[in-house]
């Protein structure tokens, strides 16, 4: 295992450990206060995007839940830690960064779906329109910068490099940098790295820019699917399950509007939540939006958006013991779009 890999998990062994401390001291004060339930849920942002949860919230999907905005985020297992931790109330990863935080015995549920990969919205590799970089072979002893390492960026990579036929000895060859998404498009135009990860407006943004072209991308990999869902803690559900509700079928109808709405129409929308947030921030992204990607109707968790990172992380060998079962991970309780159901 690649030093990489060991200080990811360490890194999680250690949240699960500083997890049981804080969820403990967290149900003690809830206790002491004898309260009902939270309607305030702290959670991190991102820069120059609107986030389901805040279109939610914009549209009084969350009724009389608020939003505490504590800070911008820029990769999915930083977030996920920070509600691990008991930072934040709510977070959101790659599904197959959640199983390992799951796997180093960290008490979290997965309990909505919020981005995916579909025909319009996917996760590109881009390289300069003149580079030699065409195939998985051509990508051994080049650079990829990705948002951040051990979440889907790097899973899919190197399930297109196993598909190409590439060794496990082959793929460590490739090295894999982690950069701001805001910076990435930047690196790999001043030639930087070989190759980009690019995402949602981020990426359409550079694709106007011209320039560059697409080796591959996850939809073409993968066909369509949710590739992260929001986790909150097991003692934060347990304490607040009606908050929790409130929050799943808001985001699920957000996803469902944004879904059934004429482009124009959520994109105006997004602008305007920005503007009012006063957080410094250029609009410009939002007008790239497309689609969340969300595969399944309301945020609906399928069993295999877990079951195939289980795969293969198991495959990887980052995965220690048993297997983790993929229903013990997420949950759709909360969900009414769940079976076909509306709300």
């Amino acid at each position: 295992m690649s030093p990489p890999r060991r200080a990811i998990l360490r890194t999680f062994g250690a949240v699960a450990a500083l997890t049981l401390l804080t969820g403990t001291a967290a149900c003690g004060a809830d206790a002491a206060a004898g309260g009902g339930q939270t309607t305030e849920l702290r959670y991190q942002g991102s820069v120059g995007q609107v986030t389901l949860p805040e279109l939610a919230a914009d549209l009084g999907y969350l009724g009389d839940v608020r939003l505490n905005w504590i800070g911008n985020v820029t990769g999915g297992p930083q977030d996920i830690q920070a509600t691990a931790t008991g930072q934040s109330d709510f977070g959101g990863a790659f599904n197959g960064a959640i199983v390992k935080l799951a796997a180093a015995n960290a008490p979290i549920t997965a309990v909505v779906s919020y981005y995916g990969s579909d025909a319009q919205t996917f996760q590109g590799y881009y390289v300069l329109d003149d580079s030699p970089i065409r195939n998985p072979r051509d990508l051994i002893g080049k650079k990829v910068g990705m948002n951040t390492l051990g979440a889907h960026a790097e899973a899919v990579l190197k399930t297109w490099l196993a598909r190409g036929g590439l060794t496990p000895a082959e793929t460590r060859q490739v090295e894999l940098v982690a950069l701001p998404p805001v910076n990435t498009e930047q690196s790999l135009r001043q030639k930087q790295i070989d190759v980009a990860v690019l995402g949602g407006v981020i990426r359409d943004k550079a694709v106007a820019s011209g320039g560059i072209r697409t080796i591959f991308t996850d939809y073409e990999l993968l066909g369509a699917f949710s590739g992260g869902t929001y986790v909150f803690r097991d003692d934060f559900i347990k304490r607040n399950p009606e908050t929790v509700r409130t929050f799943v079928t808001g985001v699920g109808k957000a996803i469902e509007w944004a879904r059934t709405q004429p482009r124009e129409t959520v994109v105006t929308r997004m602008r305007d939540i920005i503007g009012k947030r006063g957080r410094n921030e250029d609009p410009s992204l939002v007008t790239y939006w497309k689609s969340s990607g969300v595969a399944g109707r309301g945020g609906v968790i399928g069993e295999q958006e877990f079951g195939t990172w289980i795969d293969w992380l198991a495959s990887e060998g980052e995965l220690r013991g048993d297997r983790p079962k993929a229903a013990d991970i997420y949950t759709n309780r909360f969900n009414p779009f769940v079976d076909g159901g509306g709300a």
